[in-house]
């Protein structure tokens, strides 16, 4: 029963409801009780010879009266208890989703995409099973079983109701030894369904490296043996909860047979009557669905609260942004200074990023460049505050930025990652995803903007051209330039772009940034690997090895030795030797 203690908060917030529905339940049963009560007084008639046709009509539109009452009754705890259960599968959705978009990077380290799911699917459903069917067994089990006993002792024998109770206790027993089985063997069948999920999504997201591997049949034999735990699991759960149901049987069999015999010995001892013997076996039967309901309880309350147990362990997760505290407005035009000293991913030792400074002005451009793996995206990431766990100081608009709101810090950048994620919805709706309200002027300005405009025009269905599942019906040169164009539209102060034209040529990427060049009121912060894009950057970073090994004009690293040098020098030839194997 801990399932109602911890969903308390939520009962009081629908009490109205709930006391309506169990107030509803009290009535159905008390109209459950004259049925059983009339047919004992008409066998009693019966067998007495004291029937009357117009006495029997009126037992008949009694019983009638009682079956409409319960039909309306009926109803109205269903809308009411059951209703109130969607209100709760409502907010716990709710507040999983606001929790996934508070949480940071480090929280998506740690859950995997389908355990996320299965929580808000499986688990939520599991919860709310216990709001509404679980509700309604407990009570109408609890309301229905007393009534009945309470019927039984009053209108036939108290003796013989004590007698046929005798097997009862056997099923509390039962319960609690059952209890606490069936709770761990849904919790272990829980978890083998969110690693399933994760299985799942993991081969769909790769269905095409998969193909082009030929690894189909490898991955199938991996999905098989997820499929196979989640069997197991549910069958091992499923095995504990089937012991219930036999064993309610077995104890209702021993009620009867204590109901039949000492009732048949009480008729020939004149104690009761035939009618009360046949109202005695019509309340017995009507508590075999208490009985049973009472086995599907326990199975509902310890899925339930293995689910309710998942799910506040996820939103006791804490995201490792520090709060901010500032009170005063960011000051604009805004200049972004980097004091870094040491940064290092949690749970490795060894920093990625040392000894890290510069700064960029107002509606500066700022080239970041290096080898792979020197930190470049690394430190994007923690310009847009993916980690705050880093020793040293970043400032924008004269204030430390983890001391900014975290809201209040993104809504002044625009980010374009590595990888580009387009939501599956149409070009229009993606390229405004940060500005809804934008007019179609601006998109198409963005879009041009970003060189995109001429391949949108070329689509059957342009703007309102649906992009698929994340953006899969476009190229990798389009997806980049439309998440380019959607951080544009923004119209941030600071923007900040991550590698954001690998898959854009040459002659595309050069009319990029001359549009880049154009917004005189951003300021600029690009990682590239491409050292052309930065040639009229304001300043270039260069990074090796998580540190700052040059920094300075484009033209005056093109002559001084080392990186910057030897690599322009390289990417100068492969373009020359492209362009004349072009000719």
């Amino acid at each position: 029963m801990k399932i109602f203690h911890q969903l308390n908060w939520f009962f009081r917030q629908q009490w109205r409801q709930y006391f309506g529905g169990v107030l509803a339940l009290v009535l159905v049963a008390i109209c459950n009780v004259i049925p059983a009560r009339v047919v004992g007084q008409v066998v009693d008639a019966i067998s007495t010879h004291r029937i009357t046709g117009q006495w029997l009509t009126f037992m008949i539109l009694i019983m009638l009266v009682a079956a409409a009452c319960q039909y309306l009754l009926r109803f109205a705890w269903q809308k009411l208890i059951y209703g109130s259960s969607y209100v709760l599968e409502r907010q716990l959705r709710g507040r999983l989703f606001n929790h996934y978009l508070r949480m940071d990077p480090t929280f998506y380290q740690k859950w995997r995409i389908g355990d996320l799911m299965a929580h808000a699917t499986n688990d939520v459903e599991a919860v709310r099973e216990v709001a509404s069917y679980g509700i309604l067994t407990l009570a109408d089990s609890l309301i229905t079983g007393g009534s009945m006993i309470i019927a039984m002792g009053m209108f036939v024998n108290w003796r013989l109701t004590v007698l046929t109770l005798v097997p009862l206790p056997l099923l509390v027993l039962l319960a609690n030894r059952l209890g606490n089985k069936i709770h761990d063997a849904y919790s272990t069948a829980q978890a083998a369904f969110g690693d399933l999920n994760n299985k799942t999504q993991e081969s769909i997201s790769g269905m095409r490296v998969l193909k082009a591997l030929g690894d189909e049949q490898a991955d199938q034999q991996d999905f098989r043996r997820y499929v196979d735990r989640a069997y197991q699991t549910n069958k091992r759960a499923y095995f504990w909860d089937a012991l219930f149901n036999p064993a309610t049987t077995l104890i209702m069999g021993l009620a009867y047979i204590i109901a039949i015999g000492v009732g048949g010995l009480m008729v020939n001892q004149h104690q009761i009557t035939i009618g009360q013997l046949v109202t005695m076996m019509t309340y017995l039967g009507e508590l075999v669905w208490p009985l049973f309901a009472i086995g599907t309880l326990f199975n509902t309350l310890e899925r339930g609260r293995a689910s309710y147990d998942r799910i506040e362990k996820l939103l006791a997760e804490e995201n490792q942004w520090q709060p901010g505290t500032a009170q005063s407005q960011l000051a604009f035009p805004s200049q972004l200074k980097v004091d870094l000293d040491k940064f290092a991913y949690q749970g490795h030792g060894k920093p990625v990023l040392e000894n890290v400074h510069f700064q960029v002005k107002p509606g500066e451009m700022v080239g970041i460049v290096g080898p792979t793996g020197s930190g470049k995206s690394t430190l994007l990431r923690l310009l847009v505050r993916d980690f705050d766990n880093y020793h040293g100081k970043i400032t924008f608009g004269n204030q430390e930025i983890r001391q900014i709101p975290h809201d209040q810090y993104l809504t002044q950048l625009s980010y374009v990652p590595q990888t580009n994620f387009l939501f599956s919805t149409s070009i229009q709706d993606n390229l405004r995803f940060a500005n809804v309200q934008a007019p179609f002027a601006q998109v198409e300005q963005s879009a041009t903007q970003a060189a995109i405009a001429d391949d949108i025009q070329q689509m059957p269905q342009q703007y309102q051209t649906q992009v698929g599942q994340q953006g899969m019906s476009l190229s990798g040169g389009q997806k980049q330039r439309v998440a380019i164009g959607r951080a544009l539209l923004k119209a941030a102060p600071l923007l900040i772009l991550d590698d954001p034209l690998s898959a854009v040529d040459a002659q595309t990427a050069t009319l990029i940034e001359r549009n880049l060049q154009d917004h005189h009121d951003q300021s600029v912060v690009m990682v590239t690997s491409r050292l052309s894009t930065v040639q009229h950057a304001d300043w270039v970073i260069v990074m090796d090895h998580g540190t700052i090994v040059q920094q300075g004009a484009p033209h005056q690293l093109a002559t001084e030795p080392g990186w910057f040098k030897e690599t322009l020098a390289v990417q100068e030839r492969r373009q020359r030797l492209e362009a004349d194997l072009n000719e």
